[in-house]
């Protein structure tokens, strides 16, 4: 398969490694990045040990009209890493955004419209990008990718390359329950300063309730209904691991986060459903607030 892979951060880099070893990948990055890939490939440390030679750009020129396209860039970059392939779409492409977020694929959809097809896909693969190229693989998953004619042969090349894909008729419910527990883990342990495995922590039991129920309350308002207990799933599968959450990995590089596609987003919508979300309003706010320099 024609792969174009835009964003070389932990996700894109460890996906382009993996991909690149049986399919046509290009990675698409900054200059900079560029240069250090192209001399040295990509480095993976962790549940995988090994250096892969990936073709690495910062531009192209043309695309194949059946290419696929994996966006892994933050949300609030969707625009600006996509802008300088517009011209090159055609209705074969397929754009896969493997993004976190509510609804974080409908930036996309309304920026390139009609010239290619946009799916949505969730990875529960865990990673921690050390340096340009250098990815310590940590926490080992599957990538959903929603239904659509041209989604089974996509998972098929993920499997092969080891990414487990998988296609599911659920994807609503399937970005909720994955967006509730980012909810939770992402703003509390950036403003914590830890890893993720200390959110297991039943002193903070509360607090994560808290977050849970204004969580689901926004998602039956929006069609999507949790009966199993959320706190004991999340406390379950994060309390071993040793992954950075994003969040946190955005805050030490000093880079603007994606708590407006989380929390402020649930919080936002909460609101137009009549859902109070103060909890929600009060993480967004902390994290807006260690996103900005401060004058000590």
């Amino acid at each position: 398969m024609h792969i174009i892979l835009v964003g070389p951060g932990a996700i894109g880099a460890l996906y382009a490694a993996k991909l690149a070893q049986t399919n046509d990948v290009t990675l698409l990055a900054r200059p900079a990045h560029v240069a250090e890939i192209r001399e040295r490939g990509i480095t993976l440390k962790g549940r995988d040990a090994g250096t892969v030679r990936v073709n690495v750009a910062s531009t192209i020129d043309a695309l194949p009209s059946d290419a696929l396209i994996i966006l892994t860039t933050k949300v609030n970059d969707s625009e600006a890493a996509l802008a300088p392939l517009v011209p090159l779409l055609s209705p074969g492409v397929t754009i896969l955004c493997v993004q976190n977020g509510l609804y974080s694929e409908r930036v996309v959809q309304g920026f390139v419209k009609d010239r290619a097809i946009v799916l949505r896909a969730i990875t529960q693969f865990g990673a921690i990008l050390e340096a340009s190229g250098v990815v310590d693989f940590t926490v080992p998953g599957y990538t959903l990718i929603e239904e659509h004619p041209r989604a089974a042969a996509i998972a098929a090349v993920f499997t092969v390359a080891g990414l487990d894909g998988r296609v599911t008729t659920e994807m609503k419910r399937e970005m909720w329950h994955k967006l509730i527990f980012n909810c939770v883990v992402n703003p509390v342990t950036a403003i914590l300063d830890t890893k993720v495995g200390p959110i297991a922590d039943p002193i903070l039991d509360p607090l994560k309730q808290l977050v849970l129920d204004e969580c689901v309350a926004v998602a039956r308002a929006d069609g999507v209904s949790f009966g199993e207990d959320l706190l004991a799933q999340l406390n379950a599968r994060f309390g071993s691991s040793r992954n950075v959450a994003s969040m946190r990995q955005d805050l030490l590089k000093g880079r603007k986060t994606e708590i407006d596609y989380m929390n402020h987003a649930v919080a936002e919508l909460g609101q137009r459903f009549g859902v109070p979300c103060p909890v929600n309003r009060a993480l967004t706010a902390m994290v807006r607030y260690l996103e900005t320099p401060q004058l000590l």
